[in-house]
């Protein structure tokens, strides 16, 4: 048979009866036994007449390896009280642990506990123990819930003693949270203690029996937000001062000395964070009176969990490195290495302390080494300041010498020089131009004038005609290939889309788009100016503007474009 978990179920224990440290190594089991909420108040647990009922509705009679539906595998039963039982149990059809509770149909809460299920179950919130199934079957009703391998109990935690601050500020902060969360959606707890809530390995908390633990219980509550409050503020009391805040002992924690009354946290116990000391009397039943402040009380979950975020963030604390302990020399390495005496012989005389060595380096044969080593540091250190020195000389006169202004190989450096436009083009490869005659006004440093496109109707792209699929725009000559380090495009009107191109160094009289191979900007929609500059230079005779789709010229259907200027710097 598995191992029990102690984060499979709803806690079972009965307030004070058993130390906490006994039950540190037991399963729990799901909130079956009665204990009190607050202390001052026993459980409203149903009436005589239905508490009566439930005690004489037997639990089922099942056993280790009975199946529910087909699919669920019974291995343990961890509870049996007031006609219900759970069991730790494995589906086999997605092969996991799962929890299950069992009830008679007949049983007087049997409904209430179908009901709490699904309710449960459609909230959906990761930070609560999923109802996995709630069914109603031969004369049995069970509820199938998740079962958390990795998840300890906070009843287990609290044994080894109280939280860090940073620990019980994210347990009130993710409770409070939670059941806010829950309360918002009509749901409520009514059972919440150390046993009901669990932390997984990463720090994280769940919450287990939202509704159902309170439903086999056959608890209510006429303030159940209020009851659910007082309760996060009992575990945060519990988690700082390792003390339950009430007279009597519960969950394997002392309570408070009787006839004290309710008392804060930094008054209980020493180094307790002032304000979370502050928040848990907030929380319990104090008339929202603190040590230090008359502060309001927080009677609901969402306002605990503001009156949390409202606080100073409280950070973890830093790991602490414990040093190595210091090297010991062993027996044998003190010379004192030797085989026991004899029954009754006497003791060894105590092993004298054995002199240190000198160093090394402090002997003749140091001394001549360390001269040595010197020696040659003090010659590498000359030998490298001479070949640094004649480097520099020779790059002074390769650089004076006529032609060798730059580093050999290397790219030119941009000038931000206009070069000449030897010409300028229309690129239209499909088709005739349309406006070969204004082509030369790109370069003529004349803003007024332009190159513009014919007027197209009820398309951007040029009318969506097949002869101009790949657009237009100008081809500027340089008269030779020359390195490129930036184009200027001041646009006939903006918004127009477009790109430059360039064509390879050796192209002759390109033409067509395949020919201009030299991407030099992206497509997209320009404004006034389109403005290229490029992180290296590139080498090129041929330069395209090249426009795809017009700006609307005013009119409900009508495009038109073109281009005033182009400069192109090297």
């Amino acid at each position: 048979m598995a191992e029990r978990s102690t984060a499979a179920v709803d806690v079972a224990d009965t307030s004070g009866e058993e130390p906490l440290t006994a039950k540190a190594g037991k399963a729990t089991d799901d909130g079956a036994k009665a204990e009190k909420v607050s202390g001052r108040e026993q459980d409203a647990a149903g009436t005589d007449e239905e508490r009566a009922e439930a005690i004489e509705a037997q639990p089922p009679e099942l056993h280790s390896g009975h199946k529910l539906a087909r699919r669920y595998r019974l291995e343990e039963c961890v509870t049996r009280l007031d006609g219900f039982s759970s069991w730790r149990a494995v589906d086999e059809m997605l092969r996991r642990a799962v929890g299950v509770h069992i009830l008679p149909a007949d049983h007087p809460r049997a409904r209430p506990v179908l009901s709490a299920a699904r309710s449960s179950a459609l909230l959906g919130d990761p930070r609560f123990v999923q109802v996995l199934d709630a069914v109603e079957e031969n004369d049995l009703v069970y509820v199938v819930h998740e079962w958390l391998p990795d998840a300890t109990e906070l009843t287990t935690v609290l044994a080894n003693g109280p939280l860090e601050p940073h620990d019980a500020y994210q347990l009130v902060s993710q409770v409070s949270q939670a059941m806010a969360a829950a309360h918002r959606e009509g749901l409520s707890h009514l059972r919440i203690t150390p046993g009901s809530v669990l932390r997984t390995e990463s720090g994280q908390y769940r919450i287990r029996g939202l509704a159902v633990m309170a439903a086999l219980r056959g608890i209510t509550c006429e303030s159940p937000q209020r009851t659910d409050t007082e309760a996060i503020g009992a575990l945060l009391y519990a988690a700082l001062t390792q003390r339950w805040p009430y007279e009597n002992d519960a969950h394997g924690l002392t309570g408070l000395p009787k006839g004290v009354g309710l008392i804060a946290p930094d008054q209980v116990r020493a180094g307790v964070h002032r304000g979370l000391s502050e928040l848990a009397m907030r929380a319990l039943i104090n008339d929202g009176a603190t040590a230090s402040r008359q502060e309001q009380p927080c009677t609901t979950p969402e306002e605990l969990a503001k009156a949390v975020a409202a606080m100073p963030r409280i950070r973890p604390p830093e790991t602490a490195f414990n040093a190595p302990p210091p090297y010991q020399r062993t027996g044998y390495q003190q010379g004192s290495y030797r085989q026991s005496s004899a029954h009754g012989a006497a003791a060894p005389h105590a092993t004298q302390p054995v002199t240190p060595p000198p160093s090394p380096l402090q002997s003749r044969t140091g001394r001549a080494l360390k001269w040595s080593v010197s020696a040659l540091l003090i010659a590498a250190l000359g030998l490298g300041s001479w070949q640094l020195a004649d480097t520099l000389l020779k790059r002074e006169k390769d650089q004076d010498a006529p032609g060798n202004s730059q580093p050999a190989g290397g790219p030119k450096k941009p000038t931000g020089k206009a070069l000449p436009v030897k010409g300028a083009t229309e690129f239209s490869p499909l088709a005739e131009p349309f406006s070969e005659d204004q082509a030369h006004n790109v370069t003529d440093g004349d803003p007024s004038t332009a190159w513009v496109t014919g007027r197209f109707l009820g398309w951007p792209n040029f009318g969506n005609l097949s002869p101009r699929a790949d657009g237009s725009g100008i081809i500027l000559d340089l008269g030779s290939a020359k390195d490129i380090s930036g184009i200027q495009v001041t646009m006939y009107r903006p918004g127009q889309t477009a790109e430059v191109r360039a064509a390879a160094p050796s192209a002759a009289d390109p033409t067509t788009l395949g020919d201009f191979s030299q991407r030099l900007s992206k497509l997209g929609k320009s404004g006034d100016k389109l403005d290229v500059k490029l992180d290296q230079p590139v080498k090129s005779r041929y330069v395209l503007v090249h426009i795809t789709k017009l700006p609307t010229d005013g009119t409900s259907d009508g495009f038109r474009g073109g281009i005033s200027e182009v400069k192109i710097f090297s």
